[in-house]
């Protein structure tokens, strides 16, 4: 997270006294990454955070691999995972490699009787579809369509929703997912080129401080095992923290994009990055405004990535039959760009609604078997001339 914040009670200084009025004292707990050297966010506790009473077994979550080495492009028809009302049986892993894992989700209904840390990896949800309240050891924000949620490794967290009809779009990240760096000064403060700024990410406002003991089930991924973890207090039940290092929301309506006379290439669109992969955001603007522009994108080649397209909304110009909620993987090492016809569509358009989420990762993906099941295998004849 690029800026402080605090919320609740918190004592003048770090590692001192902080007393509750019974006289008793609250628990401390440095939530902190890349041993001690990362960011980090200091928080109070009624009750130890440390207290396990029971672990009833675990669960392999490995994702299964149906295509190990790929270099054929495909669609995936996202809207063909079957919905289902638990959160986490809900998620579907459709792209993996040692770094991320793209992850599709339809749950019908909040979580239940368990809360749920990602020991491993960073998780950035986008909202496709529904609205609710992600609720946090470290508050809790309020979600609707088009927001990315960026919960850090190791926040506990339940979902609640409004709504029945939910899609997610999830990347699971190993590594850390930080805003780019190149919209960053040297003290962190966003600059004024960058495509959005602090006053657009959504912090937590809303901190709940339950003081109370009993069996609260938390399930914990850990190495492709989801451990059930039976805690003897009541995980959301800090008072107050301050720091760096806790999750946040952003609008992909807030992205501002950056445009210019002739096309202008992917990396203007991003917004997250990694040293893994890099996620950015496709939105409504203005087409180039050269007198002899092609708005269309050119043809490229990912010598050195696997790009990954989410569509969400909107008419894709450079694509034919692609509709919300389909997957299109264009693998490295072979050139990709606009279908037939679509260069000739563009020119003379002045802009463009389309809305898309898009995942380039430096290590190839291997498909799984739940991805197989919703690819469409005849997507990588699409650019043949005849078929326009």
């Amino acid at each position: 997270m690029p800026f402080y914040h605090k919320l609740g009670k918190i004592p003048h200084k770090r590692h001192t006294v902080f007393k509750k009025p019974d006289g008793s004292l609250y628990r401390e707990q440095l939530f902190g990454t890349i041993g001690f050297d990362g960011m980090s966010t200091n928080s109070y506790h009624e009750h130890h955070p440390t207290q396990v009473k029971e672990i009833l077994g675990h669960k392999d979550v490995t994702p299964k691999i149906a295509v190990d080495t790929n270099l054929k492009s495909y669609r995936f028809h996202g809207f063909k995972t079957v919905p289902q009302p638990d959160y986490l049986k809900s998620r579907t892993t459709v792209l993996h490699n040692t770094d991320v894992n793209i992850i599709l989700a339809a749950p019908t209904q909040s979580q239940g009787d368990y809360f749920y840390k990602n020991a491993d990896a960073d998780e950035l949800l986008f909202i496709h579809k529904g609205k609710g309240k992600l609720r946090t050891h470290l508050g809790n924000l309020d979600f609707e369509y088009g927001d990315y949620l960026l919960i850090p490794r190791g926040v506990i967290y339940k979902i609640d929703f409004e709504t029945e009809d939910n899609r997610m779009f999830i990347v699971e990240s190993r590594r850390p997912i930080y805003t780019p760096k190149r919209y960053r000064n040297h003290f962190g403060q966003l600059l004024e080129h960058a495509p959005f700024c602090e006053r657009d990410l959504r912090q937590p406002y809303e901190l709940e401080t339950n003081d109370e003991k009993g069996d609260f089930l938390i399930k914990v991924k850990k190495e492709n095992q989801l451990f059930d973890m039976v805690y003897a207090t009541h995980p959301f039940d800090v008072v107050g923290y301050d720091g760096y290092n806790y999750p946040y929301a952003f609008s992909i309506h807030d992205f501002e994009p950056i445009t210019g006379r002739i096309h202008q290439p992917p990396p203007v669109h991003q917004t997250f990055e990694t040293d893994a992969f890099v996620v950015c955001s496709f939105c409504p603007r203005l087409y180039d405004y050269h007198p002899e522009s092609i708005p269309a994108p050119y043809n490229h080649s990912n010598i050195d990535s696997d790009e990954v397209l989410y569509y969400v909304d909107g008419d894709f110009m450079s694509r034919n039959d692609i509709e919300a909620g389909h997957i299109s993987l264009h693998p490295a090492g072979i050139p990709h760009g606009p279908h037939p016809g679509a260069v000739e569509r563009s020119i003379g358009q002045t802009k463009t609604e389309e809305l898309a989420v898009m995942v380039d990762t430096f290590k190839p993906l291997k498909i799984t078997e739940e991805g197989m099941a919703i690819a469409d295998d005849s997507y990588h004849k699409s650019w043949i001339e005849d078929d326009r």
